[in-house]
């Protein structure tokens, strides 16, 4: 019996690190074409800058304060980085609606039209991976992805 529970146990154990190799190229893909995509945006900024353009897409007008705390950069960054988007013409500040001592930042119509250009390509890459998949895979790995992410709802 306790065999049988060693056998169970290696086998787990490379299981588990075949599943660590395939998130590692996962992540490793992900961020290779997420530096592709900010190439694609604009090849003289910074990709860290693509993650302020890309959130501000994605969830609309927010101040620097919750940009930093959303994209894990301190405010510093966030600042400079803004600043040179703003000068660019991608990114304007207004006054918030509710605070007027509060600046808004959000995408003008030039940065937001990139951006879409940019992610869409992204795009291309993504649902050409997948294209070939079952309905039922697909359904299949979306559920093991939340229940990975903490989302299982059952």
């Amino acid at each position: 019996m306790e065999n049988n529970n060693q056998k169970q146990d290696a086998i787990r154990s490379q299981l588990e690190l075949a599943l660590g190799n395939e998130l590692n190229a996962l992540i490793s893909a992900s961020h290779a074409l997420n530096m592709r995509t900010a190439a694609i945006f604009d090849p003289t900024l910074q990709p860290a800058a693509f993650l302020i353009i890309r959130w501000l897409l994605s969830y609309g007008p927010a101040n620097a304060t919750i940009l930093a705390e959303s994209t894990a950069m301190d405010r510093s960054s966030v600042s400079r980085l803004v600043t040179h988007l703003k000068h660019l013409g991608y990114v304007k500040s207004e006054t918030h609606p509710e605070d007027r001592r509060g600046v808004l930042l959000s995408l003008t119509e030039l940065g937001r039209e990139k951006a879409s250009n940019a992610i869409k390509e992204k795009g291309e890459e993504f649902y050409k991976r997948i294209s070939k998949w079952k309905d039922s895979d697909l359904e299949a790995f979306i559920d093991m992805l939340r229940c990975f992410n903490g989302q299982d709802t059952n």
